[in-house]
This record gives structure tokens, sequence and C-alpha cells, in this order.
């Protein structure tokens, strides 16, 4: 990286630590340069939608997932999503670059993609031999796109039981809708003629930002309470079905079956922790030495298993 580049990239850190994050994403962007080639150029175009002209170093993947960080706490998923990708096509092993990846994946509601892409951040993180509480963010976010891709296929099994209740949640998504856009223009975020952004005022006041939270959490709650309504109708086909956590194996993140338990007391789906040893002859939580005789059958949890499969066949799918 060039000295310029670096300076300006310090810089952004600086605003981004005192949570100035519109004036780092700023710093960040100046920190490339325009590519000179007519593709390079189209892609550089789309990932620099806010018109910044970006001037010193288009080789640096760790500049565009600085951005991508920072676009995040801007919420402007799109183009942390456009950073990300143009990050990992400059260092495909980029496990930061997936993770932010995931990130704006499921903000815009895309848990197939999200789950793909928290997946390889993890496997990623197991390659490198590095378990730490990067490794466990990445590992929650694994979970929660999977929770997130079962809950929306919950929902589309719901829906599909119940014409009216299809109807009706897509009349509250229709006015969640209608708020947000008349919340984004009173912001000035889009104008009335248009739906593209405000070049002008691309920020949010931390208001707007709760009057927007305040409009999504009312139509989820909505939405929530007619569930309900129809699940007490009709308990057999519209209840809402869910997988306990302690269900869940830590690594391949399905069903546990044949539950085993570690010396410290944490259980893995036996096949899925033999897998890890045979990269790693360590606990994947404490990095301590672990070899598969430390193992022993968690009985206590597999009998639990086994009731709640046995009671919910539907489980082994999740």
């Amino acid at each position: 990286m060039s000295a310029r580049a670096n300076a300006l990239k310090e810089e952004g850190n600086k605003y981004f630590q005192d949570g100035d994050y519109k004036s780092a994403e700023v710093l960040y962007g100046k920190a490339y340069v325009r590519p000179h080639s007519a593709t390079l150029s189209m892609q550089y175009s789309l990932l620099n939608a806010s018109g910044h002209s970006i001037q010193k170093d288009p080789s640096n993947p760790k500049l565009f997932t600085n951005r991508a960080m920072t676009r995040i706490r801007l919420q402007s998923w799109d183009a942390c999503i456009d950073d990300c990708l143009h990050s990992i096509a400059l260092l495909p092993a980029n496990m930061k670059a997936y993770y932010y990846l995931a990130q704006a994946q499921l903000a815009l509601h895309h848990p197939n993609e999200a789950l793909t892409s928290a997946l390889t951040a993890y496997n990623l993180c197991l390659d490198a031999g590095s378990w730490n509480a990067s490794t466990r963010n990445v590992s929650q976010l694994v979970l929660q796109a999977k929770k997130e891709r079962w809950e929306a296929a919950e929902r589309e099994r719901m829906r599909r039981r119940s014409d009216l209740l299809r109807e009706l949640e897509d009349g509250l998504l229709a006015m969640r809708s209608f708020e947000l856009e008349n919340w984004a223009v009173k912001h000035g975020i889009v104008t009335p003629s248009t739906t593209t952004a405000s070049e002008n005022n691309t920020t949010t006041s931390t208001a707007a930002q709760e009057e927007k939270s305040d409009i999504l959490d009312t139509s989820r709650r909505k939405i929530e309470e007619l569930r309900s309504v129809f699940a007490l109708a009709d308990p057999a086909n519209l209840q809402r079905r869910e997988v306990p956590d302690w269900l869940i194996d830590n690594i391949s993140f399905c069903v546990m079956h044949d539950p085993v338990v570690t010396r410290t007391g944490a259980s893995y789906e036996r096949s899925t922790i033999l897998e890890h040893l045979k990269r790693s002859s360590t606990d994947p939580l404490t990095r301590e030495p672990l070899t598969p005789q430390d193992l022993r059958p968690n009985l206590a949890l597999k009998q639990a298993c086994e009731m709640f499969l046995e009671e919910n066949g539907w489980a082994v799918d999740y």
C-alpha cells in the first residue's frame, strides 16, 4: 500500500473508532485508485455508488473489507456486499470479507446466501487452525443464518396452509413497505419522485434509525400475533416449529443424534468432532490437547435428542 493510501486508511480507522462511520467510509474510499481497464472501471463504478472519487490503492483487499465494515455500521447493505465481493475477488480466502458479506445478506433477508457465506468464513477459520473470539462470532452467525433460513421455510409452509393467512400477511408486509418508503422520503434518503438515494443526505440520525426500527418491530409483532391466532385455530398445521439450541452441533450446525462430551463439558456430534480431530488434535473451544479417547457418550443428551426427534421428525431437515 502506498504511503498516502496507508495514511488515509489510518485516518479512517480513527473516525471509525470514534463512531463517525460516514467520514470513515469517505476516507477508506479515497485510499483506492480508479482502475484503468474498462471491465475493472465498470466494477469500480458499481462498488462506489456513493460517487466519491477514489484514488490510491485498487489492489489491496483489506481496504475493501475496512469500508465494508464501515458500511455495515451505516446499514448500507448493498454497498457493503459490493465491497465484500471486490475484496474476495482480490483475495479468495478472505475470511473477514465472507463474514461481513453474510451479515449484509442476512440484513437483506437472504438467509440461503448468508448461510453459504458464513459457512465459507467458518471453514476458513478452521483451515487457519484458530479458534478465538472471531471464530465464535462466525459460528454464531452461521447458526443465525441457519435459523433464519428455517424460519423463512416455516413462514412459507404456514402460508401455504392457509390462503387467508397469506393474504393478511401480505397486507401487513405491504403496509410495512409503504411506511418505510414514507420514512425514507421524510428523512431525505430517497426523493418522492424516485426510488434512488439522495446524494445530499445519505446518513440518518439516531432518532431516524429508531423510528425505522419502530416500524420494523411493530410490523414483526403484528405478523407474529396474526400467526399465533391462526396457530390456535389449527395447531396441527399452523403451530410454529422451533429447533432448540441444545439439539444443534456447534461444528456442523446440524441436529445431533449421537452426541459425545469432551473433558470441558461441551457436547458435539460424534462424527463431526472426530472429523475435527483429524485436522487438529485440540479442543474446539479451549484449544487444549484432545484425542478421540477423551470423548465420552453424552447419554442424557442422546436420550433427549431421540425423544425430541421422535416427536418432531421434521427437525432432521433443519
